[in-house]
C-alpha cells in the first residue's frame, strides 16, 4: 500500500529485492479464477447437472470470487495510483514536502521511490533558489545604487531600498507604474529616465549639487521584455575625484613653471656671461627671443587656467535662437536644426556661444572627416529650453563619462581638460544643467538645459 505522506523519509533507505512482480500477481490470481471456474465445472459434470445449470453454477461461483480477487490486487495500484496523484497535485501548488510510501517490493514500491526522489530534488533546488534569492535581495538593499525592475506594462515590480526612498520617502514602489514615478522626479532625472540611454546628470537643491549616473538595460524574463534600471549616486565618487584632479593641476603647473624657468634661468647666465666680455656677441639676440618665447608660452599657458577660474557671471539679456545659432558658421559641416524655435532665451550670448563652439569643436575632434555632428534645439513649454549636440564618434566608455565633466581631465595628450568643464560652469552660472550619455549606433550626444 502506498500512501501520500508529508515529508516521509522512508525512501531514504535502499530499496529491497523484489520477490514477486505486480504482474505476476495479476496472473497469479487469473489463473486461479480460471482454476477454480474448471473445477466448479468439472463438479458439475460430474453431477449430471443440465448445461444451462453448470453454467450459472459457474457464473454464481467464479464471478464473485474473481472479481473479489481482481479487486484486492489491484486495490495497491489504486492507492499508488492516487498517492502519485496527490504529490503531482502538491506539484501544482508548489508544496515539494509530499512522499509516497516505500514498503513495497514490487514495480509500485519502484514507482514510489521515484516519485519521492524527484519530490526531493525539486525541494532541494527549490531551497536554493530561495536562499540564493534571500542573499540577493539583501545585497541589493544594501547596495548604494537605486535598482528597480520594470515589466513591459510599465509597472515596478521590484525595487530595492535605495529606490524606495529615492523615488517614494521609503514606501514600497512595487506595483505602481513607473511613469508615474517619473513624473515626480526632478525635471534633470526625468528627462534621462525618460530618453532611456545612459548617462550622467546632476541635480540641484538649496545650492547643492547631486550627480547621478543612470544605467538601463532591456532583457527577457518569462518570455517578457524587463527594463532594469540603476541610479547611482556618484557626488562623493566626483569629489574624490575632483581632488585628485586638483593635485594634478599642481603637478601640471609646477611641471610647466619648471619646464620654463628652467632655461630661462640657463639662457640668463648665458647672456651675463656674453655681456661681460669686451666686445657684443651675436647671439645675445637670439637668447632674448628664446626667452621671450617661452615667457609668452608660460603666459599663454596661466591665462588658460585663469580663463576657468575667474569666469564672470553670466549678464543676461534676451536673444533669438537664430543669433544664438549664428556662431556656427565657422563649422560648415555642422548640421544645424531647419525650425528654430521663435522664443527668445535670457542668456549671456558670448558665454552661450563659446560654450556651443567648445562642444561642436569637441564633437568635430571625436569624429572623423565624414562622422555627421549635429545641432538640435527643443523648446520646453514653461520649461526651458535644451541644447543638443550629437556626433558619431568612437564615444565615450563609462569611466570617461564619469570623469569628463571634472576639470583638468583630457583623454587628449596635448588636452588640458578644461573645455568641458567650462562649459558645466557657464551652463550651471545660467541656472541649467549639462549631462553627457551614450549615443545609439555610436558616438556622444551631450545635452544643455537652460531655464
Amino acid at each position: 500500500m502506498s500512501a501520500a505522506l508529508p515529508n516521509a523519509n522512508v525512501d531514504q533507505a535502499p530499496p529491497r529485492k523484489v520477490s514477486f512482480s505486480f504482474s505476476g500477481r495479476i496472473t497469479a490470481g487469473f489463473i486461479a479464477v480460471l482454476v477454480l471456474m474448471a473445477a466448479t465445472a468439472t463438479g458439475a459434470i460430474y453431477l449430471h447437472l443440465p448445461p444451462w445449470l453448470t453454467f450459472v453454477l459457474i457464473l454464481l461461483v467464479g464471478l464473485p470470487v474473481g472479481v473479489l480477487l481482481l479487486g484486492w490486487l489491484t486495490n495497491p495500484l489504486t492507492q499508488t495510483l492516487e498517492g502519485v496523484r496527490s504529490v503531482i497535485a502538491s506539484f501544482g501548488d508548489k508544496d515539494f514536502s509530499v512522499r509516497l510510501c516505500t514498503e513495497r517490493t514490487d514495480e509500485l514500491g519502484d514507482i514510489a521511490r521515484h516519485t519521492n526522489r524527484v519530490s526531493q530534488i525539486l525541494q532541494d533546488e527549490r531551497q536554493e533558489i530561495r536562499q540564493r534569492e534571500l542573499l540577493l535581495t539583501t545585497a541589493l538593499d544594501h547596495s548604494p545604487a537605486a535598482i528597480m525592475l520594470v515589466d513591459h506594462r510599465d509597472w515596478v515590480v521590484y525595487g530595492n531600498v535605495e529606490a524606495r526612498y529615492l523615488l517614494l520617502g521609503g514606501k514600497n514602489i512595487a506595483g505602481h507604474r513607473f511613469s508615474e514615478l517619473r513624473e515626480k522626479c526632478p525635471i534633470e532625472m526625468r528627462d534621462m529616465l525618460a530618453a532611456q540611454t545612459d548617462g550622467i546628470f546632476t541635480i540641484v537643491r538649496d545650492e547643492t549639487h547631486e550627480n547621478y549616473h543612470l544605467a538601463q538595460s532591456s532583457f527577457e524574463l518569462n518570455r517578457r521584455k524587463h527594463t532594469l534600471i540603476l541610479l547611482h549616486r556618484i557626488t562623493a565618487e566626483l569629489n574624490r575625484q575632483e581632488a585628485e584632479a586638483w593635485k594634478k593641476v599642481i603637478r601640471v603647473v609646477c611641471h610647466e613653471l619648471n619646464n620654463s624657468f628652467a632655461p630661462i634661468l640657463s639662457l640668463v647666465n648665458s647672456a651675463e656671461l656674453l655681456l661681460s666680455r669686451p666686445e657684443p656677441s651675436a647671439r645675445i639676440e637670439e637668447i632674448f627671443d628664446i626667452i621671450q618665447e617661452r615667457i609668452n608660452h608660460l603666459t599663454g599657458f596661466i591665462q588658460g587656467y585663469a580663463q576657468f577660474a575667474q569666469l564672470p557671471r553670466p549678464h543676461k539679456e534676451p536673444v533669438s535662437l537664430d543669433s544664438l545659432i549664428s556662431c556656427m558658421t565657422e563649422f560648415p559641416n555642422v548640421k544645424l536644426p531647419r525650425h528654430l524655435p521663435s522664443t527668445r532665451v535670457s542668456v549671456d550670448q558670448a558665454q552661450m556661444q563659446q560654450l556651443l563652439i567648445n562642444l561642436v569643436r569637441n564633437a568635430k575632434e571625436a569624429s572623423d572627416t565624414e562622422g555627421e555632428v549635429k545641432i538640435e534645439v527643443h523648446q520646453l513649454p514653461n520649461a526651458g529650453t535644451i541644447f543638443k549636440i550629437l556626433d558619431r564618434g568612437c564615444g565615450m566608455d563609462e569611466d570617461t563619462i564619469k570623469k569628463a565633466l571634472l576639470p583638468f581631465y583630457s583623454t587628449k595628450k596635448t588636452g588640458t581638460g578644461l573645455g568641458l568643464p567650462l562649459c558645466r560652469e557657464i551652463i550651471e552660472a545660467h541656472g541649467g544643467y549639462i549631462h553627457l550619455q551614450s549615443r545609439d549606433g555610436g558616438g556622444t550626444t551631450v545635452t544643455c538645459w537652460i531655464p
